[in-house]
């Protein structure tokens, strides 16, 4: 019999512990460490993370196989200038390992593929379909508390007994500092916001690179606008075995940390870099007008009769499930 693989846990908060002599560090470097540590990770782990298994932590659309690659391909099909698909590589970042979505079909209409798991350099070039199912929001955020007038960020530090503690920074770091003239000088006091700045800085990078063809973002989010209206308690949250908790602090390591991504500035990025047909719309929305052939075609092979394909098709476009609490960010990008 194979001895279990050793517990990663201790290694991980060796590491935090020691990072933290020296001071409180913020919200967003222990998430990068304790998702993205080398080996310790939670992403870095050799484990199972998404899907339907009790193994696993969340599902994802991507869990659901077949029938969204079929979705999403048609549609990239679609979307590309007539022809352009065939001569177009398919990019897929932050997939799980072992995993591709074109994977799941036969056949597939691109030029070719590359898989670019999380922590990769992506460096698309020449014509391609970027995609990325929940790649944004397994990115590091920062979290800020409205007190006594002002907006203070939260940080992590040693507490008794080598403890980790929730508490509040003397000073804002640099990102929050850098993009701080966006934040209300007035909200009600308390108002808590999770702020994911880096998937701001990921994208940025990832349209400053030359390329051309179609970009495809799925994932859960706000507008600004919501994030500080709807939430006053942030939208941060974790992950483990199907059940979502609030303690960013508990078992380091072996659970997810996320909050919703912030739409707003990601459109206007993408705006500003001469992206046309710039859309956000509901997944539902998404893949009823922009995968249309590929949805009618699973309907009506199923005609009369019970069909796995047209329940998890329901499953992806119903708002009760997946269809509202998901969106889609795409634009097209000309030679």
């Amino acid at each position: 019999m194979n001895a279990a693989p050793p517990d990663p846990l201790p290694r991980l908060l060796t590491r935090l512990r020691q990072g933290l002599q020296s001071g409180p560090i913020s919200y967003r470097d222990y998430i990068e460490t304790v998702l993205y540590a080398e080996h310790v990770g939670y992403y870095t782990q050799p484990r199972d993370r998404v899907g339907r298994s009790p193994r696993s932590d969340f599902y994802t659309a991507e869990s659901l196989g077949r029938v969204f690659a079929q979705l999403v391909t048609t549609a990239a099909q679609d979307l590309l200038p007539p022809g352009q698909a065939e001569t177009s590589t398919f990019i897929e970042i932050a997939a799980e390992p072992d995993k591709a979505l074109l994977d799941y079909l036969p056949e597939h209409p691109f030029a070719g593929q590359r898989v670019i798991r999380q922590g990769e350099p992506i460096n698309p070039g020449g014509p391609v379909v970027i995609f990325a199912n929940e790649w944004l929001d397994a990115l590091p955020f920062h979290r800020l508390i409205f007190q006594d007038g002002r907006w203070r960020e939260r940080g992590v530090a040693l507490g008794p007994n080598d403890s980790l503690d929730s508490v509040l920074l003397d000073e804002w770091t640099p990102p929050v500092q850098a993009a701080a003239a966006r934040l209300p000088k007035e909200i009600e006091d308390g108002y808590e916001l999770d702020w994911p700045l880096e998937a701001e800085t990921v994208l940025a990078n990832l349209l400053r690179e030359d390329w051309t063809g179609l970009i495809l973002l799925f994932d859960y989010g706000r507008t600004w606008e919501s994030l500080l209206q709807d939430h006053p308690s942030g939208t941060a949250r974790t992950y483990r075995a199907h059940a979502q908790g609030s303690d960013l602090l508990e078992d380091p390591g072996r659970r997810d940390i996320t909050c919703d991504v912030n739409w707003t500035p990601l459109l206007a990025e993408m705006e500003a870099a001469g992206l046309r047909s710039v859309t956000l719309e509901s997944q539902e929305s998404f893949l009823v007008q922009r995968a249309g052939r590929a949805a009618e075609a699973i309907v009506a092979g199923s005609a009369g009769s019970f069909s796995p394909d047209r329940q998890t098709l329901m499953e992806l476009i119903h708002p009760a499930n997946m269809g509202q609490r998901f969106q889609v960010l795409w634009g097209l990008r000309g030679s």
